[in-house]
């Protein structure tokens, strides 16, 4: 048992009313920080392990009240240590979204998960204080991620002048369309690894503790042009629309035209899946996990269909294209 083991059991058996624990692994996400399940009277907690060195658990905690406020379901925080990093929270269980979704579960399962993410951004007040803008530094710095750590170091591709320029061209275009939309509260991962089946107040939402302001179609491209899963273009349109229309009939201004909404919605995941792409390869190169590089090929899948459709990034698409990439997954 390491010496951090051996603090976090002492500590659950300061604020749970048992002195044999019994915990498990529960997950570990892509950050520093680990998440166990705890046994107690019966009944279930999660308790969230983030080393103080490497994470700041406070975020999670202002964040998850904040949300909880807004009628969102992210979890009850029962007991917390902040000078070591724990926190013992509500459990949601393990039915994820990912495992859960299929055609015949899909129409329920995001009909809740838009309905939360309207709570979101309808109900978060931009201008508070309690969450930081997503500005153009950093989009553009998540971006390199796919230069640096897919491009060079995942791939081994070294492009031209001709092409960093290009590229350098195409997160100009992106950062202009994600600072144009209406700002609201975003997740920033909202997909269905964070999502969990619940039966009151569906989807348990987790790992929102990097949440800020910032583009209002950023968090519905991470639902519906999951890195994980994907559904037919057409789909991905009507549920896009719809809930453009929602939003404009409740009255968010600059929401008057719908195939602008579209535009923002294709750029704003090009934008998004760029820095996914670098984050998987970061996550195998540096962190051992190469499961992630599985993600890859339908996340570059989304870059192509996307930038095929605008004529401003016709010259990134055939980047992509002449450089094989398409091909990354049989390389």
């Amino acid at each position: 048992m390491s010496g951090r083991d051996f603090l976090l059991r002492e500590w659950l058996k300061t604020v749970l009313p048992i002195t044999q624990i019994r915990i498990a692994i529960a997950s570990k996400d892509a950050s520093f920080r680990q998440y166990f399940r705890v046994w107690y009277n019966e009944k279930t907690g999660i308790v969230m392990d983030a080393p103080p060195n490497k994470e700041d658990c406070r975020s999670f905690l202002v964040i998850a009240r904040a949300m909880r406020q807004l009628g969102l379901n992210t979890p009850e925080i029962l007991a917390e240590n902040i000078e070591h990093g724990f926190l013992l929270m509500t459990d949601f269980g393990d039915r994820q979204y990912l495992g859960e979704l299929n055609r015949k579960s899909v129409p329920y399962l995001y009909a809740d998960a838009l309905e939360a993410l309207f709570r979101l951004q309808v109900g978060g007040d931009p201008d508070a204080s309690i969450l930081s803008t997503y500005d153009s530094e950093l989009l553009y710095l998540e971006m390199e991620l796919f230069r640096s750590w897919f491009l060079e170091r995942q791939v081994g591709l070294y492009l031209s002048d001709d092409e960093h320029n290009e590229l350098d061209n195409t997160f100009s275009i992106l950062v202009s369309n994600a600072v144009a939309q209406p700002r609201v509260w975003v997740h920033r991962d909202y997909h269905s690894r964070n999502l969990m089946v619940t039966t009151s107040n569906n989807p348990g939402i987790l790992d929102f503790q990097d949440a800020m302001v910032g583009a209002v179609t950023y968090d519905l491209v991470s639902l519906l042009r999951d890195c994980y899963i994907s559904w037919p273009r057409k789909q991905v349109e009507s549920w896009v629309l719809d809930y453009r229309a929602r939003l404009h009939a409740f009255g968010m201004h600059g929401l008057d035209d719908s195939e602008l909404f579209l535009r923002w919605f294709d750029l704003m995941g090009i934008q998004r899946h760029l820095k996914a792409i670098g984050i998987f390869s970061r996550l195998n190169l540096r962190d051992c996990r190469p499961h992630y590089l599985l993600d890859i090929p339908r996340t570059l899948g989304y870059l192509l269909a996307a930038s095929s459709r605008y004529s401003e990034l016709a010259n990134f698409h055939k980047m992509l294209l002449e450089r094989r990439l398409h091909l990354w997954e049989v390389l």
